[in-house]
């Protein structure tokens, strides 16, 4: 989005705790210093939606709004049309911040139907191993897990390096047990009204609970889960996570049939009364595909495409390290060069074994700073053996 690095890893920031204002009025400022002036007015907005009274950003607001109005018109190079449509996103971001007209109602989550089950997951055992273990178990054994002083109440956490099939993984597990499947991304959450981020909270696990037996799947659980104690500045944020936490709270029969499972590839950063008893207490490592699980990606990235002569095995073994992401990379990439080719001989002709490997030559494994990353939480972070299974793994994969 940006070629600025400070404003690119600004912006990340924003994308996982966005209601810390001062980070979005500094973005605000660096895409105002590149003539970006509608984003900039945007980010204005959304400050002053949390904190009318903000003086920098009103300040800012009026720079944004005096240079949009001295944009040149359809005889220089900024046509008309883009002259009509800035004014509108002018009116259409400056109303909320001003207008008060209440909040919108809460969100309405959807209840979504899974075709698929552990069974399509082609390999991870282990992670099929441990969800039997810990929820699959218990759920289709009740009273062996009743003698046993177990239950599957509370929640699951996935974990792992990015583009490793978490999220399909939730899918089959709701599969798995017939049940239906509401998938949550922070901005099915977060709202600039306050208090309305929590009650759309409050709105999806009601849904969850009218729809029992429902898997309620949170993508991305760090970005409303984090830490409190890194969120001083951001009382928006801490209320979510005080939402979350007393929706999770395990002494209450509300959630019976409700099963929440989340995903983040920073573990480390979420609260830590998140990871108590009853809440996401189990943590899975979803690490990179082992070489059955390459395979089965491969072949459904494939399983459309004209192809001649392609080795799946062959390609899983020279692929160890790729993520699920990378090796769809792989895929997608050899397809372009069959396609480019085709165009210029006029002769259409499928993905071949050499559009593999040219692919690959072009394409390295992306998870590289994520195991960087996760190399000093195993060695400095890890006192409760939070991380033992992770560090298992990076041993055998030689990644310490």
């Amino acid at each position: 989005m940006a070629d600025d690095p400070v404003l690119a890893e600004l912006l990340e920031v924003l994308r996982r705790a966005p209601d810390v204002l001062p980070v979005r009025m500094r973005v605000a400022e660096l895409l105002a210093g590149q003539g970006r002036w509608p984003e900039a007015l945007e980010h204005c907005a959304k400050v002053l939606g949390a904190d009318p009274v903000n003086a920098e950003a009103h300040r800012l607001l009026k720079r944004c709004t005096d240079a949009i109005a001295e944009l040149p018109t359809a005889s220089s190079s900024v046509s008309h049309y883009d002259w009509e449509a800035a004014e509108s996103q002018v009116s259409d971001i400056i109303a909320p911040a001003f207008v008060d007209d209440g909040p919108p109602g809460p969100v309405a989550a959807e209840v979504e139907r899974p075709g698929v089950t552990l069974a399509d997951v082609g390999g991870m055992d282990e992670v099929k191993r441990q969800l039997g273990l810990s929820l699959l178990g218990p759920l289709r054994n009740p009273e062996l897990a009743k003698a046993y002083g177990t239950s599957a109440r509370g929640g699951l956490l996935l974990y792992g390096p990015p583009g490793c099939g978490k999220t399909f993984i939730a899918a089959a597990v709701a599969g798995e047990l017939g049940a239906g499947f509401v998938p949550v991304q922070i901005n099915d959450v977060l709202d600039i009204w306050i208090g309305a981020s929590e009650r759309n909270l409050h709105e999806i696990f009601e849904t969850a609970r009218r729809n029992a037996p429902c898997v309620l799947f949170f993508d991305e659980i760090d970005a409303l889960g984090h830490k409190r104690s890194q969120l001083r500045n951001s009382a928006a944020m801490r209320g979510v996570v005080n939402q979350l936490l007393a929706e999770m709270d395990s002494m209450s029969a509300r959630n019976d049939g409700v099963y929440v499972l989340g995903a983040t590839n920073h573990p480390w950063d979420i609260d830590v009364a998140l990871r108590r008893p009853g809440r996401f207490d189990r943590m899975i490592l979803v690490a990179l595909p082992d070489l059955d699980a390459r395979r089965a990606i491969l072949r459904h990235h494939l399983r459309d495409r004209p192809v001649a002569g392609i080795e799946l095995g062959a390609i899983a073994e020279r692929t160890q390290g790729f993520s699920g992401a990378d090796l769809a990379h792989v895929c997608n990439s050899a397809t372009q060069l069959a396609m480019a080719d085709s165009i210029s001989t006029g002769i259409v002709r499928p993905i071949t074994m050499p559009d593999i490997g040219a692919a690959l030559d072009q394409i390295k494994p992306s998870a590289g700073p994520w195991f960087e990353a996760a190399r000093n939480i195993v060695e400095f972070g890890n006192a409760d053996g939070s991380y033992d299974e992770l560090a298992k793994y990076m041993r055998g994969k030689k990644f310490r």
